[in-house]
């Protein structure tokens, strides 16, 4: 059994880049987005912070998904990675994308326990089968391929798998909301 860390939780494992230190390709995220903590924090490694940015942006604002469902992906994910800084700044573009405060709050729970539509429960159960299994069952593809077409089905598991890889950054770093968060 791995022993456990002596330093509490909210205690980052690496702090953000100092400002002073940016390149710029991260002076240029952060114009556009605030200096978040995730983005500062990966700053740290130049080499991957420049190539994940590249996907991580055209998931995010180039996709063919649309902003609802992708959200609602995002969002379970974070719930089941128990990572807060994903459901934080996920929240507020879950209800930028149209999902209610009901609907946000019904995601931490079973999906049986909300009376979601028939296509917010097949993505909702997609995430659920990717997260459990790591793959999607016959019947959850079938009721997901008369919705969706190649380039959304594709997106919507690698919308799952780089959350969930976001999701194990943002915990294992330990990376802090920001201040007026």
């Amino acid at each position: 059994m791995p022993a456990e860390s002596p330093d509490p939780p909210d205690t980052p494992r690496l702090s953000p880049l100092p400002e002073a230190e940016w390149d710029d390709v991260l002076k240029v995220i952060a114009a556009t987005t605030g200096p978040l903590n995730i983005f500062t924090t990966l700053g740290r490694h130049p080499d991957l912070l420049h190539a994940w940015i590249g996907l991580g942006s055209m998931l995010l604002s180039k996709g063919t998904l649309d902003a609802r469902t992708r959200e609602l992906l995002i969002l379970r994910v974070a719930h089941h990675r128990s990572s807060e800084y994903e459901w934080h700044h996920h929240r507020r573009l879950g209800l930028e994308a149209g999902l209610s405060e009901v609907e946000i709050a019904a995601l931490r729970l079973p999906t049986g326990d909300h009376p979601w539509t028939d296509d917010d429960r097949a993505v909702l159960t997609a995430a659920d089968e990717l997260h459990d299994t790591g793959t999607l069952g016959d019947a959850t593809w079938d009721v997901l391929s008369r919705r969706f077409g190649e380039r959304e089905l594709i997106e919507l598991i690698f919308v799952v798998g780089h959350y969930h890889m976001v999701a194990f950054a943002l915990n294992a770093l330990r990376v802090q909301p920001e201040k007026d968060a």
